[in-house]
C-alpha cells in the first residue's frame, strides 16, 4: 500500500482509532529510536571496553560467592 493510499484510509477512521493510530506509530517510533540510540552507544562503548583493563576490573570476581552483610 502507498503512503498516499495509507493515509486516505486512515482518514476514513473515526476519531478515536485514527488517535490510536498514531499513538501506536509514535510508540513504534520512540522504541526504534532508543533501540538505534542504544547500538549507537554500545558501538562507541565497545572499543574502550576492549581495550581500558580499568573497565573490565571487576570482572575476574564474578563468578566468586558474594554474601550480602545485613
Amino acid at each position: 500500500m502507498r503512503t498516499d493510499e495509507l493515509i486516505r484510509e486512515i482518514q476514513k477512521l473515526p476519531v478515536q482509532k485514527r488517535i490510536y493510530v498514531i499513538e501506536k506509530s509514535l510508540h513504534s517510533l520512540r522504541n526504534q529510536e532508543e533501540k538505534k540510540a542504544m547500538n549507537e552507544a554500545v558501538e562507541l562503548m565497545w572499543t574502550d571496553y576492549k581495550s581500558d583493563k580499568e573497565l573490565t576490573a571487576f570482572t575476574k570476581i564474578d563468578f566468586e560467592d558474594f554474601y550480602e552483610t545485613k
